[in-house]
């Protein structure tokens, strides 16, 4: 999935819930308020920055990750510093 893309069936669900909210008097309407906004919410959706689920967590275990290998070279710093010390004494 396109990370700006919201799965077609979400935007017809989202228009479809503002169509069956419209006032009885403007239902004959309906049809093409319908599809009027699924092409409105698509275009908006699509300018936002979205990331799929599996896209957030593939960067969430990577972030995970990077953090280990941070904090392990953090300690080898501190332990190489620790020596380098002692040996300047």
């Amino acid at each position: 999935m396109n990370k700006n893309m919201l799965k077609p069936k979400k935007i017809e669900e989202i228009a479809k819930q503002l169509t069956d909210n419209i006032p009885a008097g403007l239902k004959q309407f309906a049809g093409e308020f319908e599809e009027k906004s699924k092409q409105v919410l698509q275009n908006q959706l699509m300018k936002l920055d979205f990331v799929s689920r599996e896209e957030f967590e593939v960067q969430q275990h990577v972030l995970l990750k990077t953090r280990e290998k941070l904090e392990l070279l953090q300690s080898q710093v501190t332990e190489l510093e620790r020596q380098f010390n002692d040996q300047a004494k």
